[in-house]
């Protein structure tokens, strides 16, 4: 039996031999020359018509664009400044963080000021990062003015890149950029910290976009990329910009507002280009199989989707069998669904599930569970989960957080990653950055400890959860997703994948809160409150031994989420603390 460190991908590398030493802006430069008349990308634009007027462009255009807005770049800043992207989900974003890294500045991936409920956040972001430019559209240039005006945010430099004239591009001065050079901030999601910004070199999107190609099988030129996912999100950059760069294929956009107000949207863009790759957490599978009505199945044509990623942690298996069953009939096959696993530190991808199958599923001991071991279950106190697969292209070893030292097969610790795709550590965080990044102490690079919980069974790798999110009550282990889909199931006035479990200090010690939404089809006056506190307090204490201190009761939308839609225990927390998690209790 091999031991965690030795669990390493089997997957080819052929992909990152191809492009390595690349940087982003020369793969555009390679796709602008070899395939120039060929589309680059296509935003499907839901605003201008309700089919989705398609705006594209070829590689040239795009290439020639982000040239342009490089040169425009190049007389405002210099080497090292950072670039702010406030650009809606479209293609002038791809034109506005492409021409960044080729003038040779550090993009910040973000979004306009009148994104609802994160205007705190890209006021926080923006003040850590202190932009030299902020590059946006003309529709948001007011906007834009008014947000950094009113969060006295300095005077970066405002540009439209729709406004820059082709042109420009005559006057960029070609750049040469090293793979070991900072090419982007990622600003984590703040799932479970604030947004802190992760420092990625063109070598790590390079080689993990690389990575993740030959991971989902892509098909050089021919594979496309459709995604709704938020380009500000590490996961949504490198579905819709860094992968398609490297693989030379087409990405197709879809605003996410777009997605959520009619989900068979996204449905319709896998059908229309078949072969393709795709991303969405578990609740976005769920919401499909609720939302999509039969009459709109009818013209889905889902048999020749390539992958559907689903990079959760953990994956719900059950998000996964209602979206399968909802569209089997429409041809989807659950041998395309690849749950993984990443994060930003590490660019995003660390690992996926094998293709030809559909991911493994355990039934394990829930009480052993807890307690640091992997054990089938035998009862009906079972917890069930599904593989994240093999590392790609990577290291991955299981380690005790206390003494750092690894633990075998069927042991639960810390997930630590080793790989060209590790980020070089925190943006102006030192001593977070040591902690969490740590050297190797053989050989070149470092290690990074993700603050994930996982256990390798059966050489794959299954995520538990969150080291942070941990419920301790009285020396038990509890994870909050087991207690989230109790509460759930509970009582049918709870709305589905919007709970959060989390502990609060106490002076008898940790204790666990809820906070749930009501379902959105019932109003605050029809439900009953005595009746569903019982219910879930009954069901986790009847499951888990756990006393719920307090269950609060919120509206549909109110429990706080990540910038990819998760929920955030730790803003959920952080608002009960402080007495603005306002509901019913």
């Amino acid at each position: 039996m091999r031991t965690t460190a030795e669990v390493i991908s089997d997957a080819p590398a052929s992909w990152l031999r191809d492009v390595e030493g690349a940087s982003l802006s020369a793969l555009l430069a390679r796709c602008g020359q070899e395939m120039s008349d060929r589309l680059a990308v296509t935003h499907l634009d839901y605003g201008e018509s309700p089919d989705g007027l398609a705006v594209s462009l070829t590689w040239a255009e795009l290439d020639r664009r982000a040239s342009a807005v490089a040169g425009a770049l190049q007389r405002l800043a210099s080497g090292g400044d950072r670039v702010a992207v406030l650009v809606p989900q479209r293609v002038d974003y791809l034109v506005a963080f492409l021409g960044a890294c080729r003038a040779g500045l550090v993009a910040v991936p973000l979004f306009a000021p009148d994104l609802p409920g994160h205007a705190e956040r890209l006021a926080g972001v923006l003040a850590d990062c202190e932009p030299s430019v902020v590059l946006t559209v003309a529709d948001k240039l007011d906007p834009v003015r008014e947000f950094l005006r009113a969060r006295e945010l300095g005077g970066p430099e405002v540009v439209a890149v729709d406004e820059v004239p082709d042109a420009a591009a005559d006057d960029w001065d070609p750049v040469e950029q090293r793979p070991d050079e900072l090419a982007y901030l990622q600003y984590t999601s703040g799932s479970t910290k604030a947004p802190t910004g992760v420092m990625i070199t063109h070598g790590n999107v390079v080689a993990n976009a690389a990575q993740a190609m030959s991971a989902y099988e892509a098909v050089a030129g021919r594979t496309p990329t459709v995604s709704w996912l938020p380009l500000f999100h590490d996961m949504g950059l490198m579905l819709a910009l860094a992968a398609p760069l490297v693989a030379g294929t087409r990405s197709v956009l879809i605003d996410p507002v777009a997605f959520i107000e009619r989900p068979v949207r996204w449905l319709h863009a896998l059908s229309a280009n078949p072969g393709a790759i795709s991303a969405a957490p578990n609740f976005a599978y769920a919401y499909c199989a609720a939302r999509v009505e039969d009459t709109d199945k009818v013209r889905l044509r889902l048999e020749h989707v390539r992958a559907l990623i689903d990079g959760s942690e953990p994956v719900q298996a059950g998000a996964i069998d209602r979206f399968h069953g909802a569209f089997a009939e429409c041809g989807l096959q659950a041998r395309v669904h690849r749950s993984s696993y990443g994060l930003a530190e590490a660019t995003v991808l660390v690992t996926a599930s094998p293709a030809g199958a559909a991911p493994r599923r355990v039934h394990l001991d829930r009480e052993q569970l807890a307690a640091g071991r992997a054990v089938p279950a035998t009862g009906e106190d079972v917890s069930t989960l599904v593989s994240c697969g093999h590392p790609v292209d990577q290291l991955v070893r299981i380690v005790d957080q206390h003494t750092e030292q690894d633990l075998p097969q069927d042991q639960v610790g810390e997930i630590w990653v080793s790989g060209a795709n590790v980020g070089r550590g925190y943006w102006r965080r030192q001593q977070e950055s040591a902690c969490t990044f740590v050297p190797a102490t053989e050989g070149a690079g470092h290690w990074l400890r993700t603050g994930d919980l996982g256990v390798i069974h059966q050489d794959e790798l299954y995520v538990t959860g969150r080291i942070k999110d941990l419920i301790i009550v009285d020396g038990r282990n509890h994870y909050p997703q087991d207690v989230e889909e109790t509460v759930e199931q509970a009582h049918p006035a709870v709305r589905r994948h919007s709970v959060a479990a989390f502990a609060v200090p106490t002076d008898d010690g940790e204790s666990a809160v809820v906070a749930v939404e009501r379902a959105s089809r019932l109003a605050e006056h029809e439900v009953d409150l005595d009746d569903l506190r019982h219910a879930v307090r009954s069901a986790v204490t009847g499951r888990h031994g756990l006393n719920v201190r307090e269950l609060v009761v919120l509206a549909p939308g109110e429990v706080p989420r990540t910038s990819s839609g998760k929920i955030s225990r730790s803003a959920a927390r952080q608002h009960y603390l402080t007495g603005t998690l306002r509901g019913s209790s």
